[in-house]
C-alpha cells in the first residue's frame, strides 16, 4: 500500500545496482504487483513498473537464424515490453546489440547500446539504411548468436539509418564507428543474415562444425548433471 518503507531498491537497467532507501511509494488503484518491481526516479517516489526477463538466444546455424523478419505494425505496451525484454538480454549476455531474430521473434526490432557505461539505449524499429559512406573499414565482429567467434568484416564506415522509436515516431540517424558496424550487423539479422555468411565457405563450415560440436558436448554435460541429480533422489 501507499506509503513510507525501507526497500531493496532496483534502479538501474541493466539490474546491475542495488541500494537501500527510504522513499515514498506510489501504488496506482488496482495494480497487481506480481512480477513487477519497484524503479526509483530522481524526486524518490517509486513506481512499480514490470519486472524484465534475460531471454533464450537462438545459436547458429539455427535455421530460424535464416528467416527475414517482418516490419512492426503496431506501437504498443506490448512492443515497449518486448523492447525491454530484449535490452535486459544483451546486457546480460553481455552484448553491444540484439536483434529480435536472435530470440526467435521475427519482427525489425533492435536494440543497442555500444557506451562505455552502458547506459545509452538506442532502439531501432523497422530500421533501414538509406546512405552510406563510400569508404569501407574492417572491424573485428562477433554475434551472441556465435559465442567465441570474431572475424574481421569489411562495411561501410559511415551510414545513414531510418527507424521508428516505441512510440511509432520516425527517426534519422548519423552512425559511424562501432555504432555503424553494429547498425549493419543488426539489420542484417532481420534480413535472415549473420556475419560469418560474409567469410569464405570453407570458414564457415568450419565454425559450424566446431559450435555443433560444442553444443553437443554442453548436451552431454548438461544430461549428465542431471542423471547424477537424479541418482542421488532415488
Amino acid at each position: 500500500q501507499n506509503g513510507y518503507a525501507k526497500l531493496l531498491v532496483l534502479a538501474h537497467m541493466p539490474i546491475s545496482r542495488k541500494e537501500t532507501a527510504i522513499c515514498k511509494i506510489t501504488i496506482p488503484p488496482g495494480f497487481c504487483t506480481e512480477n513487477f518491481l519497484l524503479t526509483r526516479f530522481p524526486d524518490r517516489q517509486l513506481f512499480p513498473t514490470r519486472l524484465m526477463a534475460r531471454l533464450p538466444i537462438l545459436r547458429y546455424p539455427d535455421p530460424r537464424l535464416l528467416k527475414p523478419s517482418s516490419p512492426v505494425t503496431r506501437f504498443d505496451a506490448d512492443l515497449k515490453a518486448l523492447v525491454q525484454d530484449m535490452a535486459q538480454t544483451m546486457y546480460e549476455a553481455p552484448g553491444v546489440g540484439l536483434a529480435a531474430p536472435q530470440i526467435n521473434v521475427h519482427r525489425q526490432i533492435v536494440v543497442i547500446d555500444v557506451s562505455e557505461k552502458r547506459d545509452e539505449l538506442r532502439v531501432f524499429i523497422n530500421p533501414e539504411i538509406i546512405g552510406a559512406s563510400e569508404e569501407k573499414k574492417r572491424f573485428e565482429e562477433g554475434c551472441l548468436s556465435l559465442p567465441g567467434i570474431y572475424d574481421e568484416i569489411e562495411r561501410p564506415a559511415q551510414v545513414r539509418v531510418r527507424a521508428f522509436d516505441t512510440d511509432g515516431n520516425s527517426f534519422e540517424t548519423d552512425a559511424e564507428g562501432l555504432l555503424a558496424v553494429c547498425i549493419q550487423h543488426e539489420i542484417d539479422h532481420l534480413k535472415g543474415r549473420v556475419f560469418v555468411d560474409y567469410l569464405s565457405p570453407m570458414k564457415r563450415n568450419r565454425i559450424k562444425k566446431k559450435l555443433l560440436k560444442e553444443e553437443r558436448e554442453q548436451k552431454k554435460t548438461t544430461s549428465g548433471t542431471k542423471g547424477q541429480h537424479q541418482g542421488k533422489k532415488r
